[in-house]
């Protein structure tokens, strides 16, 4: 397998950590956004729509977004599991990542912010604004929503990571990036704390990735 992502991508972040929890290790194919190399003709031939991550498996199939990626993920390599076994736990965990990725990180990737700069004239101040406000909106829910669970556990559910974990540590290093004071989640900030040290979590962290820097 070819995992094509950027190392400051959050989906490809998100996606670094089911492949590690999986105990899969793609090689790892950079595509450096900030030099536009998502819109070569050669990475659009692999995924129309230019984003990343993008997933070559060995018999050539590719797949694109993250969350497909990931269900892929889930129903082929199915130990550990990143969903519970109740139907219950599995839609709790369901939506707790999408607060995530439907919520938060569509309004605060980059094509958006590139749009806010260059079209819209917005400034880093500006920017930073913007990406503070809809995360805090994002997280105000999830701190709630894991402050009522009296079951939760170490992790957003339970005590192992589940597919909640995966969308939410990018999350909040994209949080730290756009300089959001952390401080007001702790409930947040100790799953964040508890998935740190796991190798999955460590070896995904964008600044073990060969292109970071």
């Amino acid at each position: 397998m070819k995992l094509y992502n950027f190392f400051r991508s959050g989906t490809s972040h998100r996606l670094r950590i089911a492949l590690n929890l999986k105990g899969l290790k793609p090689d790892y194919v950079a595509v450096d956004l900030r030099r536009e190399a998502h819109l070569a003709p050669a990475f659009k031939a692999l995924n129309p729509q230019g984003l990343v991550p993008a997933l070559v498996l060995d018999d050539e199939q590719v797949l694109i977004q993250s969350p497909a990626i990931i269900e892929w993920l889930e129903e082929t390599h199915p130990k550990p599991p990143l969903l519970p076994p109740d139907t219950a736990g599995r839609a709790r965990v369901r939506a707790l990542a999408a607060i995530v990725g439907c919520d938060i990180h569509p309004v605060n990737n980059r094509r958006i912010l590139e749009a806010l700069r260059h079209r819209f004239g917005a400034d880093e101040a500006a920017i930073n604004a913007w990406c503070g406000t809809w995360i805090a909106d994002g997280f105000d829910a999830l701190e709630a929503l894991l402050a009522a669970d009296t079951r939760r556990g170490r992790f957003c559910h339970g005590d192992a990571p589940t597919l909640a974990d995966v969308y939410l540590v990018p999350q909040i290093e994209s949080a730290r990036r756009f300089q959001v004071d952390l401080t007001r989640w702790p409930l947040i900030g100790a799953i964040d704390a508890a998935c740190a040290p796991l190798a999955a979590f460590a070896e995904a962290a964008p600044g073990r990735q060969p292109d970071a820097g």
